[in-house]
């Protein structure tokens, strides 16, 4: 019989492998995005503007969007794809869809403060073209960091970034034009900032260690209890034919079983074994009296805890999931409406969400009393896997609602400045600089995140649909309470948290990997300052 090589050998599609054409579709989409946003921004702020500096800082907006998109927005969705829950390709439509939904709708807030609530504008007294070069310095000192991290695989923060880039060119600028120095900088705002990046993680992991705990409790654990009693280590209809030879009597045939089942069990079974299989743990203990079980007797035993797993999979998980579709939905009721001009009063709102609470509710009941024909195994798998494809959605409009704005502030400031010639207290964010950063950011994801989902997904510890279903849970709701609130908190130190929160739970925090991603959260500040000083002073020496 010939070789089949087409087989064996991954398929050639040439210089851009088996994914080209994804890659071309997201490079000619990049492309068409940049041609069209600088037409639109020529045309925006009319022909006075310098058009040099115009097209500078066009690139600058976008690439450090790129850049958010490669670091930020590929760490928010490394606990999804980490879990298998979503693909590469998945993940990049619901960014896709939801980052720029969480820009337009619930971005506001933060965008001003990172605009303006940084640098004190009346203390500055600088020109209006200072200002403008200012911004554009910090957008490129913050997006270069944000590269050489993501390429590192580092996860850091787009915040931390864009600040030192804003601090560095403002205090150089005033230290070169002598209008200022340390002092046009608000070490206040800074210092409440700073506060946060402390909270952050810790709020995250506190979050999702007592989430987690909790699902594994009262959720989990009779399902791995169940999975322990089973003839070969795990939960197959095999376990109930009873013209099964004996060899299921063997306390190690379990080994041997565990090879055959199929991928979506093996990580199923994974899972319950970092759970509630753990050297000491009461499923250990478990499968250790099992093995001593005759055929008979364990299985009367598995039928027992199969029925209280199936019965916390119907009666335990549709409340879970009906209080995060209304912690989840609230922001949009409360803040994401009212920026587009529906503003709901307060028992409309709260009507609204017992509205979606109930319909989670029973639609979650239904669709876990459809999964009793299949194995508990298979059946908590689903069923997580598909809340995660929820919050993964949540996630990703949470952080389109705070951290596209590190990008999109400093260039609304530049491009008001250049349409209008004078410093505004405020500028308006155009729809059009909204949609075309966003697409500049999931172009990020694509091509340059995927280090970085690795890092989130599988480095810091093994994530399944449960454990990336808790940890997105948590961080998005400390997220999405940060954004209604209009502080600039770091999405990333929120769910790296959540990340080790979930991993605490599980023994199996990679602690060793945390050491180079703090070494970066530390630096991250001040190399993007450094950055940006340089910057700046090469762009007044141009202009």
């Amino acid at each position: 019989m010939p070789p089949q090589k087409t087989a064996d050998a991954p398929v050639s599609s040439g210089l851009l492998g088996p994914d080209r054409n994804w890659h071309l579709g997201a490079g000619l989409m990049t492309l068409a995005t940049v041609v069209a946003f600088t037409i639109w921004a020529f045309a925006h702020t009319g022909s006075g503007a310098n058009s040099f500096l115009l097209v500078l800082g066009v690139a600058f907006g976008l690439f450090m969007a790129f850049n958010i998109g490669g670091n930020d927005v590929a760490n928010s969705f490394g606990t999804s794809v980490g879990a298998g829950t979503l693909t590469m390709k998945q993940a990049l439509v619901v960014a896709a869809v939801f980052e720029v939904s969480g820009a337009v709708l619930a971005g506001g807030s933060v965008t001003e403060t990172v605009r303006s609530g940084i640098v004190d504008i009346d203390a500055m007294h600088v020109d209006p073209l200072s200002f403008a070069l200012i911004m554009m310095a910090a957008l490129l000192g913050a997006a270069v960091w944000l590269l050489l991290a993501t390429k590192m695989g580092w996860p850091v923060s787009t915040t931390h970034a864009i600040i030192g880039g804003i601090v560095g060119a403002a205090v150089t600028t005033g230290a070169v034009t002598g209008t200022g120095g340390l002092g046009m900088v608000q070490w206040g705002e800074i210092g409440q900032i700073a506060i946060s990046w402390v909270l952050s993680p810790l709020l995250g992991g506190l979050s999702a260690y007592l989430l987690f705990g909790a699902i594994k409790r009262h959720i989990l654990a009779p399902s791995a209890r169940a999975i322990a009693l089973g003839s070969r280590g795990f939960d197959d209809a095999e376990d109930d034919d009873e013209d099964e030879d004996d060899e299921d009597d063997d306390p190690r045939g379990h080994v041997a079983g565990y090879e055959r089942v199929t991928e979506l069990q093996q990580a199923a079974f994974a899972e319950s074994a970092a759970l509630d299989l753990t050297p000491g743990g009461p499923g250990a203990e478990l499968a250790e009296q099992a093995a001593h079980l005759s055929k008979k007797d364990r299985k009367a035993a598995r039928k027992i805890e199969r029925k209280a797993a199936y019965h916390a999979l119907e009666k335990r998980v549709p409340p879970l999931a009906a209080g995060a579709a209304v912690l989840l939905a609230a922001m949009l009721v409360f803040k994401g409406l009212k920026n587009v001009g529906l503003d709901i009063s307060l028992g409309g709102g709260i009507l609204m969400l017992v509205m979606i609470a109930l319909g989670v509710w029973m639609a979650t009941t239904v669709f876990a009393r459809a999964l009793k024909k299949q194995s508990i195994s298979r059946a908590t798998f689903i069923m997580f896997s598909w809340m995660q494809v929820f919050t993964a959605c949540a996630f990703a409009f949470s952080h389109g609602a705070n951290d596209i704005a590190n990008a999109v502030g400093p260039f609304a400031a530049v491009l008001d400045v250049l349409r209008t010639g004078a410093i505004s207290e405020e500028a308006a964010v155009p729809t059009a600089v909204l949609a075309a950063f966003g697409i500049a950011l999931v172009s990020g994801l694509w091509f340059v995140g995927r280090k970085v989902i690795h890092t989130v997904g599988t480095g810091l510890t093994a994530m399944h649909p449960s454990s990336g279903f808790a940890a997105e849970l948590a961080a998005a709701t400390v997220v999405l309470l940060a954004s209604v609130l209009g502080l600039p908190v770091s999405s990333t130190h929120i769910l790296i948290g959540a990340v080790l929160g979930v991993g605490i739970v599980n023994h199996a925090a990679n602690w060793k990997l945390m050491r180079p991603i703090a070494l970066a959260w530390i630096i991250t500040l001040p190399a993007a300052a450094g950055i940006g000083a340089v910057v700046v002073l090469v762009l007044r020496a141009i202009f």
